[in-house]
């Protein structure tokens, strides 16, 4: 890697960092030209607009959620217990140490939700890209035999993805063991009721 990739990376990994905690709107070139100790011009050189740096973030983001979250559940065996991996390692992401404020894509949606652009585009494909994951792994678990045949998986996946949503927010009310306690029984009844042996 060449030393402009290794210092673009290690500033988008303060980026990311700040995001979780600003927002994305929060984060201006000005603001972390003084977090990483560059100068101004110097990130503007890497980014060239305040637009390109979201875009970047979330670029950063979703890079890091596959390597945090959808590779490693790859590895274990098709089906539910490839499902349940994915589920148990989406809760963790939203802990990450680099994601102080919690997870950015949740932050997100907040700010950008009615706000067109490069930005809005890009974390809306990000979010299409992680339930068309979901919707896969559910499907893979029918035809592995672990779920009935008639299962809705994008239905699913659906609600699996609301439940964790509703996690990011009550957690961020204070009372995340409660939460994540609540969360993991609400998967553990929809993936129970698609179940075969239910």
């Amino acid at each position: 890697m060449a030393k402009g990739d290794d210092t673009r990376s290690a500033v988008l990994g303060q980026a990311l960092a700040l995001a979780s905690q600003l927002g994305l709107e929060g984060v201006t070139i000005g603001k972390l030209a003084d977090h990483v100790g560059m100068s101004k011009s110097g990130l503007f050189a890497h980014f060239s607009s305040k637009e390109n740096l979201q875009v970047a973030i979330l670029d950063e983001a979703v890079e890091r959620f596959v390597a945090m979250v959808v590779a490693p559940a790859l590895k274990k065996p098709r089906g539910e217990t490839r499902l349940r991996d994915l589920l148990d390692r989406w809760i963790a992401w939203s802990t990450a140490d680099f994601m102080p404020g919690g997870c950015i894509f949740v932050a997100a949606f907040a700010e950008l939700d009615d706000r067109p652009g490069p930005a809005r585009d890009r974390l809306l494909a990000s979010q299409r890209d992680w339930l068309g994951t979901l919707t896969g792994a559910v499907r893979i678990a029918i035809d592995e035999g672990h779920f009935h045949a008639d299962t809705d998986a994008e239905q699913v996946a659906h609600e699996l993805y609301a439940v964790a949503f509703g996690l990011h927010y009550l957690a961020r009310l204070g009372d995340r063991p409660t939460a994540e306690r609540r969360a993991r029984r609400a998967f553990d009844r929809i993936l129970t009721s698609a179940r075969v042996d239910a």
